[in-house]
């Protein structure tokens, strides 16, 4: 919602910038897609490897105790 009151900010101060803007997004978005899903690729690998580090520990502990 923010993003969209910003951009009519933009339409309202100079329109022919807010019409490239909007044209652009989507070739923006296009672009970083590759970045997003390589960070969502080492986001989970770091995650194993903190699983793999705590394992140990979490042997240790035991069972859960209700």
């Amino acid at each position: 919602m923010a993003g969209f009151i910003l951009w009519l900010l933009l339409l309202l101060c100079c329109w022919p910038l807010a019409i490239v803007a909007l044209l652009l997004y989507p070739l923006v978005w296009l672009l970083l897609l590759p970045l997003r899903l390589l960070g969502i690729a080492v986001d989970g690998i770091l995650d194993l490897l903190s699983a793999l580090i705590h394992l140990p520990a979490r042997i240790l502990r035991g069972p859960k105790r209700v």
